[in-house]
């Protein structure tokens, strides 16, 4: 049990010195377009939204 979670963290080890970082402005760059993106899809939704629920105030009347 012991030498498997010794092979395991050698493992890990091993791979993680693969691994290519972001840089700051990288990851900066990447956070700014995942924030304006989820602004754009939720407003969208919130639009979607508002219409359909305009429509089945209309629909739910007659």
């Amino acid at each position: 049990m012991k030498e498997k979670i010794t092979d395991f963290v050698n493992g890990v080890t091993k791979e993680m010195k693969k691994v290519t970082w972001p840089t700051k402005d990288e990851l900066k760059d990447s956070t700014t377009v995942v924030l304006v993106s989820t602004v754009i899809i939720s407003l969208f939704i919130a639009a979607v939204d508002l219409v359909f629920t305009e429509i089945m105030k209309v629909l739910l009347r007659s």
